[in-house]
């Protein structure tokens, strides 16, 4: 243990911490702007300097050890002119519209310079240019960045490493590394770096004019569907619990908005559970002439990664299409059918916690029900909590609304499809049935549940035993394909979310700055498994009836057609 001054309070800690640390410990507090614990602790941004007995800079604290004897203010005057000038400094750098900036009353700059008491800024304005399209789905903002690095190291954890410090001296800024652009690089679209960025500097492509131009257009039937992550968090922006913030009430507050149909992903979640299991038991039928491991193709981010990173696995990934993108199929086909009207008439619009969504549904080949895209836009979670607030709807005050039918029921199996490892879990629930024909315990398969970035098992379906992996966030996944391609790591079924956590931890999800949400925001969705009626992808009376009336079966030829895709159909840009 190490015995230190803070403030006139004497303290001891271990050796080795931080003198934030070590104040947090003693119930001080001390600002912070670029400090991310874990990730991003290199004193940047210089406003948690502190004074410390004999030293004559003012440290960071974020990155200063402790040593034994330190006699420490964090409130001196010396230490409050330092933040204050630290901050504006930022701010005379800074694009300061805030009424019209996304991160306007959940901005750490915004929050820090307030408790500053910053009223002006004595330096001159030098606001850098703006560079980036706003085209692509994961925007730049140059006059908002604050060069913490955050989104350096956030993309390098990522195994993508997009971002980068470019230039030296004064000049230094964070851009894009080798000189690309955002549409030639080989960004996943995680959008983790948006979720890490103190300010407004990154944010998703906004597209929700093209919602508000849908629902006032009288010759569109507008219909959306809500994605199981969606329901873990889409409150937290109107201070509701999970326990408020069900699916049912944003369905009313959709209906209000103008939406004429309101579904669930979770339907599309138990189509794709039906459609992938049963490819897996094929390629395992037929082991010699199929790529193993299997992987999920569910996460779009995921999927950019693998062929950009590892094209050489492309052909290792599911043929089935991701939830959002089978549900589109079906709603212009399969639904359009049964409100007899021609698919072009529908709009179908994805929420999402995910900004590859975006780009995944403006894949051409993703249009197979009609010819036009499936999926016309997707929002984000924090795009359609905007919109709620823009047409003062107040989520608390108003009652739930069912969803719509048929496309409106969902398992608890398509439900825990956001957290990582429900993919696998629920995959694995129908596998067994398929094989066997009697159900498995529901949670015979919990195994896999956990926030671990890498977690196997294995387990046992009728004698056949299968090895089976789950990843989530990328740089895991980047480990568990180096230990495949080595020989080091063999399965035969491996599920990977690019978001750590997975989407509950979505790059589109609400932002907490300091905090990761997924931990908290995956329990809702298993709890809300284990109180279902229904756990089961192939009991869902909604999958049974697209597949007598309209499908067939698993795997038919209109199945594949619409629910099936080729990976090799786009191309990432360094393919």
């Amino acid at each position: 243990m190490v015995n230190i001054t803070i403030d006139g309070k004497n303290i001891s800690v271990a050796e080795g911490v931080t003198i934030l640390e070590a104040a947090k410990s003693a119930g001080i507090n001390i600002p912070t702007l670029c400090y991310w614990k874990g990730l991003n602790e290199v004193g940047a941004c210089r406003v948690c300097v502190v004074e410390v007995e004999g030293l004559k800079k003012l440290p960071a604290a974020c990155n200063t050890p402790v040593e034994e004897g330190m006699v420490i203010k964090t409130n001196s005057k010396a230490v409050r002119e330092a933040r204050k000038a630290n901050v504006q400094l930022i701010l005379s750098e800074h694009d300061c519209q805030c009424p019209t900036c996304v991160r306007s009353g959940n901005c750490s700059l915004q929050k820090v310079a307030e408790n500053l008491n910053i009223i002006d800024i004595p330096y001159e304005k030098n606001i850098p240019e703006n560079k980036f399209s706003k085209t692509f789905p994961l925007n730049r903002t140059d006059s908002k960045c604050i060069k913490c690095m955050r989104c350096i190291q956030m993309c390098e954890k990522q195994a993508c490493s997009i971002w980068d410090l470019v230039n030296t001296g004064s000049r230094s800024t964070v851009g894009l590394a080798r000189d690309l652009s955002l549409e030639t690089s080989d960004c996943a679209l995680c959008g983790q770096c948006i979720t890490h960025c103190p300010v407004g500097a990154l944010t998703e492509r906004d597209d929700t004019q093209k919602v508000i131009d849908a629902l006032n257009d009288p010759d569109k039937i507008v219909i959306a569907q809500i994605a199981p992550s969606i329901r873990t968090a889409w409150g937290e922006a109107f201070g509701l619990s999970p326990e408020e913030a069900t699916v049912e009430r944003l369905a009313s507050a959709l209906h209000i908005m103008g939406f004429d149909y309101v579904f669930d992903t979770n339907f599309s979640a138990d189509l794709t559970i039906m459609e992938e299991g049963s490819e897996f038991l094929e390629r395992l039928a037929h082991k010699d002439e199929s790529k193993f491991p299997m992987f999920t193709s569910c996460c779009p981010g995921w999927v950019r990664f693998v062929k950009s990173h590892y094209p050489e696995f492309t052909d290792n990934l599911s043929t089935a299409k991701s939830p959002q993108q089978m549900f589109g199929a079906i709603a212009k086909s399969y639904y359009a059918d049964i409100l007899k009207t021609d698919p072009s008439n529908i709009y179908c619009v994805s929420i999402m916690p995910c900004l590859a969504k975006k780009h995944e549904c403006a894949i051409p080949a993703m249009n197979d029900a009609c010819g036009d895209s499936d999926v016309d836009v997707v929002l984000t979670t924090r795009e359609v909590d905007r919109l709620i607030k823009s047409e003062f709807i107040d989520p608390s005050s108003i009652e739930d609304r069912e969803l719509d039918m048929p496309l409106g029921i969902g398992s608890g199996a398509g439900n825990i499809f956001g957290a990582t490892g429900g993919v696998m879990e629920a995959a694995l629930r129908s596998a067994y049935f398929l094989v066997t024909g009697t159900n498995p315990d529901p949670d015979a398969f919990k195994s896999v549940r956990g926030t671990d970035g890498w977690k196997e098992s294995s387990f046992d379906i009728n004698g056949t035993t299968l090895k089976v992996a789950v990843a989530n966030g990328l740089g895991n996944a980047d480990k568990l394909l180096r230990a495949i391609k080595k020989g080091e790591a063999e399965y035969d079924f491996v599920e990977i979310m690019a978001c750590p956590g997975g989407c509950v931890g979505g790059g589109g999800q609400p932002i907490h700055d300091n905090v990761e949400m997924a931990p908290e925001r995956a329990p809702v969705l298993y709890d809300q498994d284990a109180k279902s009626t229904l756990r089961f992808s192939h009991e869902n009376p909604s999958i049974t009836a697209v597949y007598a009336d309209y499908l067939g079966k698993p795997l038919s030829e209109k199945s594949h057609h619409l629910l099936h895709t080729d990976h090799h159909t786009w191309k990432m840009p360094n393919e």
